[in-house]
């Protein structure tokens, strides 16, 4: 089976997220090359994250080999599995979890920090593709079929929120919103879960961020009214991606990594390019993040089998939302959130999990360029036989 799907797999897919890495480690040696002499008490060599991100990457591969060659279809018998991990690392976070940036978000094991939340997310996408394509003859039956498994999708977003980690819970709940709308729901069921979602995200605003994550609208909407606190990030973002033009200032020549952009190599990346390669750089990122949910809603609508094409797209939502987060943030359209700009930011968690994704994006599409092809060896044959 393995020699058969070596013939379909989409390497393009394959190609495309190889180069985004390659590039996102050279981004990450430059933007960060500064910063790890300013961030850490006993100040760390230019090299510091570039190496950690390459040991991520190294620890990725074996993961997204699983992901190439473990057959789509048998996550269905792994949905529970993940699930029941995803919520026991959750809750152990209250007990162990340690605090960055005011979230106590992460584990620290040695050297590195391990990010939970990046695996709900995945598990969350497996759940609900199961759920849905097992409950295609019932989906139009709200309390059956749609209201228990947006329990279990409510239940990962508290608990991701009152990290507080409003940035990913929010993407968990966008991801549900689009796997919910291509699952068949009924219009007005539709309708009933925009208007609840609606009320729930406002008294959660209401009731439960801080006031520094308030802070972070008028940041993101009034920067220069709070230039000297909040408003710092997003203004220098702007200075870093205004001042590239077209070209940039060249690899390695940016000015706001050296202390006036906060973290440059996880949130403000973009910006780094920006400044470093100019507007052409960023196009680099866009063109190719755009190239991969294309080709992963390709996939989807392609594969007939319920289950790969919710799952297909999950991935490529998930994809297209964390970019639109990260690119809106840096940019000043959404408030800023922490969310890594995908195969490009810093991030050990993120960078396996989006390896993973996107290498069972390929083993779907692998089944479903198969299926197709023999789909159409049986039909020359049978158009032979018609004519003999």
């Amino acid at each position: 089976m393995l020699k058969k799907l070596l013939h379909y797999y989409d390497y393009s897919l394959l190609v495309v997220m190889l180069l985004l890495i390659g590039f996102g480690l050279i981004m990450v040696y430059s933007a960060g090359s500064v910063w790890a002499g300013l961030f850490f008490a006993t100040p760390q060599p230019p090299a510091y994250f570039f190496v950690h991100q390459l040991m991520w990457f190294f620890l990725a591969i074996p993961v997204g080999i699983f992901g190439l060659i473990f057959p789509y279809q048998a996550y269905r018998k792994l949905v529970k599995p993940f699930i029941i991990l995803s919520l026991g690392l959750l809750f152990l976070l209250f007990a162990l979890g340690n605090t960055v940036n005011n979230a106590q978000s992460w584990f620290h094991i040695g050297s590195f920090n391990i990010q939970p939340a990046e695996l709900v997310k995945i598990s969350v996408i497996l759940y609900l593709a199961s759920v849905f394509s097992n409950k295609q003859n019932s989906i139009s039956d709200f309390k059956t079929s749609v209201l228990p498994p947006l329990i279990v999708v409510m239940v990962f977003f508290c608990l991701i929120a009152v990290q507080p980690d409003f940035g990913t819970a929010m993407i968990l709940i966008l991801i549900s919103t689009v796997m919910v709308l291509c699952a068949g729901l009924r219009t007005r069921h539709l309708v009933f879960l925009g208007g609840f979602a609606l009320i729930f995200v406002l008294f959660f605003y209401n009731k439960f961020l801080s006031s520094n994550q308030l802070g972070r609208f008028t940041a993101a909407y009034d920067p220069f009214s709070v230039a000297n606190t909040t408003g710092r990030q997003l203004i220098n973002s702007y200075i870093a991606i205004a001042s590239g033009g077209l070209t940039g200032r060249g690899l390695g020549h940016s000015i706001e990594k050296t202390g006036f952009l906060p973290e440059p190599q996880t949130d403000f990346i973009i910006s780094v390019i920006g400044e470093e390669l100019g507007l052409l750089g960023v196009l680099f990122v866009i063109i190719c993040l755009a190239f991969l949910v294309f080709r992963g809603f390709v996939t989807a609508i392609r594969c007939k089998d319920v289950f790969g094409s919710l799952l297909a797209i999950g991935i490529s939502s998930m994809l297209a939302i964390q970019t639109f987060v990260n690119l809106g943030a840096a940019t000043g359209l959404l408030p800023i959130t922490g969310v890594t700009l995908p195969f490009v930011s810093y991030g050990g968690s993120s960078l396996i999990m989006m390896i993973f994704s996107i290498c069972v994006l390929m083993n779907i599409s692998a089944f479903v360029n198969m299926k197709r092809s023999n789909s159409y060896e049986e039909g020359k044959r049978e158009n032979v036989k018609a004519k003999n």
